[in-house]
């Protein structure tokens, strides 16, 4: 992966406008349909040379061949999903833990090209894993490193933290190529030094914030500090600093005055918001947008499968969270929000569902909150890129960009949930079958017999 960008700093492209013939290296797709962002409409041809979408149209029709990728007249191209609260941590047993090696393939074959660890438990880790995806030493979608939490999530956190310390830690984790920072339920004075240090080397900050309550910071003030994406909770003054954000959330009310002073605030500082719906919907009753369309549960192992067998976390109030949710995303909608949503999915495994899953279920669930199905997929694709400043190299099917691509049997826009039927993966040029790499991680993930559990 390339350095990180400087914020939105634009890159200069070369367009080729003649009519192109193949050569070895290149992809060509032919038939079928493509998203341009508003409407499925039947795709001209596209050229994809050296990892990037070379050509739209003004192809050689005759030429054919391995490289050459036929889709049925029922199959659309999509831009790659980007997910901005990808876990690679799960639980199965008694600690979290990240896992470095289905998941990543699991994301891929989903057709989420791009990923955003919001926030990772073993970050060294993390950074070599990208790597080696980078050197193509190891499958996987393209990862944007967020190193560690910053904020008392992280453990050993020091809640007096000397700024200039502080500053030096960001400065770390930016030469170590992260490409944002995650913060967690920080307070507003490390979210001043962390906003400020980030910025300066180029990065974005996104955050799992608060109310106020216990020394944290609420969304509303952490919009006024800079900061340029916020998760889960809107925040604004129905979140009282007088109790937590989870306390204060069944009582707001989207015909409210405080809900459209915030809202009104993200939309004139131009803060995207990462909404992960699905995730709150997973300890729910789950009536709707959770059912599964394929087996997860055979890429565990068939010791973790016996381990976690039966297991249902439910919490009443989260399942609550999850409706109430999809009411205040329609509005933020509806009140000019759409350009500043993305995709999160936010979801830690306990051994039923998987993540890389889940980015189907929250594009429906998006769908069930009353958005259109653009809509949604815009959330999932080039408004991920812009909120990472790399809107120019992702995001949609445009001359010069990454050619960062999936294909799906049906139209989504006439179904969201078409975007499960996963029939082919494009990650910088490089054609993958899904079904196979689903196939090669079956059975892989988590302790294979008691004497591993002490790692999970």
């Amino acid at each position: 992966m390339i350095a990180p960008m400087k914020r939105f700093a634009p890159l200069v492209l070369v367009l080729a406008l003649s009519i192109l013939p193949l050569t070895a290296d290149d992809l060509h797709i032919v038939g079928g349909q493509f998203f341009d962002l508003e409407s499925v409409r039947p795709n001209p041809g596209i050229l994809i040379r050296a990892g990037r979408i070379h050509t739209i149209g003004n192809l050689d029709p005759a030429q054919d061949g391995d490289r050459t990728l036929k889709l049925a007249d029922d199959e659309v191209l999509l831009p790659g999903l980007i997910d901005l609260h990808a876990h690679y941590n799960m639980t199965l047993n008694k600690k979290r833990r990240e896992e470095f090696a289905g998941m990543p393939v699991l994301y891929l074959a989903n057709g989420a090209t791009s990923t955003f660890p919001a926030g990772s438990y073993d970050p060294d880790a993390m950074i070599a894993m990208r790597k080696r995806i980078d050197r193509g030493e190891q499958v996987g979608p393209r990862v944007f490193n967020s190193g560690p939490y910053f904020g008392p999530a992280r453990p050993g956190w020091d809640r007096d933290m000397d700024p200039d310390v502080l500053r030096t830690e960001v400065d770390r984790w930016a030469e170590r190529g992260v490409a944002g920072i995650k913060v967690k339920r920080i307070s507003a004075r490390h979210l001043a030094v962390v906003v400020e240090r980030a910025h300066r080397h180029g990065l974005t900050v996104t955050g799992h914030l608060d109310s106020g309550f216990r020394d944290t910071i609420n969304p509303r003030d952490a919009i006024a500090l800079g900061i340029d994406r916020v998760e889960h909770f809107l925040g604004g003054d129905a979140m009282p600093a007088e109790r937590s954000a989870y306390d204060s959330f069944p009582d707001i009310r989207t015909d409210s005055a405080s809900f459209h002073r915030i809202v009104a605030q993200f939309l004139g500082q131009h803060v995207y918001f990462d909404a992960t719906l699905s995730a709150y919907g997973y300890f729910g009753d789950r009536a709707e947008g959770y059912d599964q369309w394929t087996d997860e549960r055979r890429f565990f192992t068939p010791y973790a499968r016996e381990l976690t067998a039966g297991r249902r976390q439910r919490i009443d109030r989260f399942g609550n969270i999850f409706r109430i949710k999809l009411k205040t995303v329609k509005a933020f909608y509806d009140a000019g929000g759409g350009d500043l949503l993305t995709l999160g999915t936010d979801h830690n495994s306990a051994g039923e569902y998987l993540p890389g899953f889940s980015v189907h279920r929250e594009l429906h669930a998006y769908v069930m909150a009353g958005l259109p199905p653009a809509a949604a997929l815009r959330a999932g694709t080039i408004n991920g890129a812009r909120a990472l400043g790399l809107a120019d190299r992702l995001g949609s099917i445009v001359v010069g960009k990454w050619a960062d691509l999936f294909v799906v049997a049906g139209n989504p826009l006439e179904d969201i949930r078409h975007t499960r039927n996963v029939r082919h993966v494009i990650k910088a040029g490089e054609r993958y079958d899904p079904a196979a790499l689903l196939k090669s991680v079956e059975n892989s993930i988590g302790p294979r017999d008691e004497s591993e559990l002490g790692d999970w």
